[in-house]
């Protein structure tokens, strides 16, 4: 294991092979040829990427900075190492460098990059190394990649460097490849603001050549690790690790300036294969050739099923869905599930476009050749509209487990009730009725010919395609019938009525299909309302609630009301065994327990209509947080399931990832609060020992040693001797009772078992009472007492608040000098009494006039002694159980002072 990353701190070569990505603007340069700065506001970021120190990334960055600096640049050079290399020191020698930080580190001084001093230079460009540094305690942020972002939140253009292992989501993968764990990373989110990565490459043989010449810089206490970490197969994989997570942001780049400047076609810069699924069988045969041809490329692929309202699947057909689903799913595709219109052609293309799809797969289609005169299929209409985008047609291949029939049946359709071709034969009857009365009143044929155009557009609205074309017939029947001459007759005298009747067939038939698209449509549209609203009141609920218990609660309710199922949540104990959490809404056998054990300990869905124990009877999902399975969840439908439907499954699927995220981010904040509140109790036990035993310890000794002196004189002791010692050892148990019985005082405040028994005392009886106890820590100072005449009773349990006042009188007896006054002041208002102490001491530290109060914390007298540490917070927990407060404040002439305030009540309180 790396402590504190040794690998940090390599030079950079001069020999070096590069691969630089595209900016996101090319006119958008840091400074362009003429050496003119672009005029965006937007600090630029480059990071030189690296596979392993030592490839020369340092040198790189410096190169690239003199050639700003020719440009007319302002560069300058916030941070480098150069470890002493002629060539590197070459390179940074003309350039400005910031002054450094000196910060103490163990002992020694160690200079870190001073971010005050860039802001007050504020330079065009400043050169930084190692973006994933630790600063050295003392410095502004605890690591640089905050400085560096803080350098681009001020306008300065940054350069810096990185390695591979540096980068957060791989280091659990580096950790594999080397054995070594990296202490420092970055956020990917800091490479994901990279305007431009350039790639600094050197092959395994070179840097390993490069390290046997002692050409990198390796510190002492990291040799040994060196040996483990520039392997040949470690230095490969790291390699393509850093090559690949470049090819991702020129991906990225490449991306968004298609989508800014609205390209439409896609560009084969990389293969990217898509395969359109449907309920047939063959689709399984489709899926594994696509498969196998991605592996033979080495290219990602992804299934894409479209769904329209247009079809409606049987059963069968949805279950056959589902299973070429998790086919792709099992053979590493991506699959897609579309809410789709009536052109799936259109759709395929648009998330080709959308994905950077190279390649398109389909099957071979099916039916006689004379069909495609009629109606084009798929495949015709996706090359008519697919521009640069390649058809693969994949033949149909036997399927073996579910044999094709020889006649396969047309898919069910949404065909209307015979009650809404009821409704069309009655607008058109009443719009027969009123072309009749128009025909009566002498209006011309075209009149009475929109008026069926206008039922039949009823009718379309209203009831859908097919009882509109069913509209267009009979008023095609009905017009000829009651209205074209001959009337009462479907013979036709005048030709030129034909070309009425085919455009009113034809309007009829045109009208029918754009209401059943546009009804399509609005059921699509309701269909994704319905989706996101259900996602955005399980977020509004999960945002809400205060913690994974009541998270769960939230849960259950949104899966059992979006799904009419029962849904449970089962969360691991320490030893990984799973348990159900909040109100258990299902009851749970031995054998539904161990199919929900199984999709932890596998990370894979089981269990309802699934292939994996299929004869639970409840679907079980794996809940995915970001650092792995954080548990179950269990829905047990209770009818027939309504997550078979693709689009119904993967919201079920959305659902379960939203709330395992939830429910992580909910976990650690109370594993969070849980280690803090142990941090806390140690440190209070901890603190508590250390000043119960110097207090203990200080009077047991002093009085061993008057016994001592007791017992070695023994007879020769004068009578004055004895009463010496017996007086030390008398005030000494005095201070050990004190002690105990403050320590008693604050178990009995913290566990409320404090019991205050309120009366009306006099302010001059209290405060006698109080200073006849308090008398010998006294000893050496008057005490000034301005009481007025005529005040309340004070409304306080009489032992309790004599308990404040004398704390509070021994305290400013410890903290003021000898012979110095102790003031105590009284007054009143209509509703409240104030007691106040005031001492001529030093008076309290800056920043401790509320922390003083806390248990343990004590302030230094002039004496060099100590406080109890108890005192104060017991005279706190005193006053506010009797509704009060307490302060404490340094006053202007000096010492301190303490007010106790307490509330007056209607009458004064007889015993309670």
């Amino acid at each position: 294991m790396i402590a504190n990353s040794p690998l940090d701190a390599f030079p950079q070569a001069p020999k070096l092979g590069s691969v630089i990505t595209p900016r996101q603007n090319p006119n958008d340069p840091i400074g362009d040829s003429s050496g003119k700065v672009a005029s965006n506001p937007r600090a630029k970021l480059k990071v030189f990427f690296g596979m392993a120190p030592g490839v020369g990334k340092t040198y790189a960055m410096l190169q690239d900075g003199q050639n700003r600096r020719s440009e007319g640049l302002d560069v300058v050079i916030g941070r480098i190492e150069t470890h002493g290399r002629a060539d590197t020191l070459a390179l940074a020698a003309d350039l400005e460098t910031l002054p450094l930080r000196a910060l103490p580190l163990h002992g020694q001084t160690v200079e870190e990059f001073d971010l005050q001093a860039a802001f007050q230079r504020k330079p065009h460009l400043i050169l930084l190394d190692d973006l994933a540094h630790a600063n050295v305690q003392g410095s502004i942020h605890e690591k640089r990649w905050q400085d560096v972002w803080d350098l681009l939140d001020a306008g300065i253009n940054v350069y810096t460097t990185l390695n591979v292992q540096h980068i957060e989501s791989l280091k659990d993968v580096v950790a594999q490849i080397t054995g070594l764990i990296v202490r420092d990373t970055i956020p990917d989110t800091i490479l994901q603001r990279a305007d431009e990565i350039e790639l600094v490459d050197l092959s395994p043989e070179e840097l390993i050549q490069r390290l046997s010449e002692g050409k990198v810089f390796v510190p002492e206490q990291a040799r040994h690790t060196v040996e483990r970490f520039f392997r040949k197969g470690n230095l490969l994989a790291l390699r393509e690790l850093s090559l690949r997570r470049t090819a991702d942001h020129v991906d990225a780049d490449m991306r968004r300036y298609m989508s800014t400047e609205g390209i439409a076609r896609t560009w084969a810069v990389n293969e990217r294969l898509l395969v359109c699924i449907s309920p047939a069988p063959e689709s399984a045969s489709l899926i594994r050739a696509t498969q196998r041809l991605a592996e033979r490329i080495k290219a990602p692929w992804l299934a894409a099923y479209v769904e329209t309202t247009r079809i409606r699947h049987s059963g069968k057909d949805r279950d056959q869905i589902e299973e070429h689903l998790r086919l792709v799913e099992r053979l590493g595709g991506e699959t897609l599930v579309l809410q789709g219109d009536l052109n799936l052609a259109e759709d395929l293309v648009q998330v080709a476009v959308a994905r950077n799809v190279t390649r398109i797969l389909v099957g071979k289609p099916g039916g006689p050749p004379w069909l495609r005169l009629l109606r084009p299929s798929l495949i015709d209409r996706l090359v008519r509209i697919c521009g640069s985008i390649d058809v693969m047609v994949v033949a149909r291949a036997a399927n073996i487990e579910n044999p094709a029939p020889q006649h396969i049946p047309n898919r069910p359709r949404n065909f209307p009730p015979i009650l809404h071709f009821l409704w069309a034969a009655l607008v058109i009857t009443l719009a027969t009725g009123i072309g009749w009365l128009m025909q009566v009143r002498r209006f011309e044929l075209a009149d009475i010919v929109m008026i069926y155009v206008l039922g039949i557009l009823i009718v379309g609205v209203r009831y859908g395609r097919w009882p509109a074309i069913e509209a267009a017939i009979l008023s095609l029947g009905a017009f000829d019938f009651f209205f074209v001459p001959p009337t009462h007759s479907f013979q036709v005298a005048d030709p030129k009525h034909s070309s009425t009747f085919v455009v009113l067939l034809i309007a009829g038939i045109v009208i029918g299909n754009l209401t059943e698209r546009i009804r399509a449509q609005m059921r699509l549209a309701r269909v994704r309302e319905q989706r996101t609203l259900a996602l955005f009141k399980l977020s509004a609920e999960l945002t809400q609630s205060g913690g994974s218990a009541t998270m769960v609660e939230s849960v259950i309710r949104s899966v059992a009301s979006q799904f009419q199922s029962r849904a449970s949540i089962l969360l691991p104990d320490t030893n990984g065994h799973l348990s159900t959490q909040g109100n258990n809404h299902q009851a749970f056998t031995d054998k539904e327990i161990a199919a929900a054990q199984w999709v932890y300990d596998h990370q894979e869905a089981a269990g309802l209509g699934t292939d994996t124990l299929p004869g639970a009877q409840a679907l079980n999902l794996p809940l995915h947080g970001s650092k792995g399975i954080i548990g179950v969840m269990a829905v047990q439908p209770e009818g027939v399931p309504k997550w078979t439907e693709p689009d119904q499954r993967h919201l079920l699927e959305a659902f379960a990832n939203q709330a395992a995220l939830a429910l992580e981010r909910a976990l650690l904040v109370e594993k969070g609060v849980k280690v803090q509140q142990q941090a806390d109790v140690d440190h209070l036990r901890n603190t508590l020992l250390s000043s119960v035993s110097h207090d203990l310890c200080s009077p047991l000794a002093t009085i061993l040693n008057a016994a001592s002196t007791l017992l070695e004189k023994g007879e020769i002791a004068s009578n004055a001797d004895h009463r010496e010692q017996a007086k030390i050892i008398h005030d000494e148990a005095q201070r050990l009772q004190r002690l105990i019985s403050n320590l008693l005082d604050v178990t009995r405040l913290e566990s409320g078992q404090m019991i205050v028994k309120k009366k009306g005392i006099p302010a001059r009886q209290l405060i006698d009472s109080a200073l006849e106890r308090a008398n010998r820590a006294l000893n050496g100072h008057d005490v000034k007492l301005e009481i007025p005449p005529n005040l309340p009773l004070i409304p306080a349990d009489p032992l309790l608040m004599e308990q404040v006042l004398v704390h509070l009188l021994e305290n400013a007896a410890h903290f003021s000098p000898k012979g110095q006054p102790i003031e105590f002041r009284v007054w009143a208002t209509d509703r409240s009494i104030t007691l106040a102490v005031m001492d001529q001491g030093s008076g309290l530290p800056t920043g401790l006039e509320e922390k003083i109060f806390e248990k343990l914390v004590r302030a230094s007298n002039t004496q060099g002694e100590t406080g109890g540490g108890l005192g104060l917070t017991i005279c706190k927990g005193i006053v506010e159980a009797h509704g009060g407060w307490i302060q404490g404040s340094n006053r202007a002439q000096g010492g301190a002072q303490f007010l106790v305030c307490l509330p007056l009540e209607a009458s004064p309180p007889g015993e309670r």
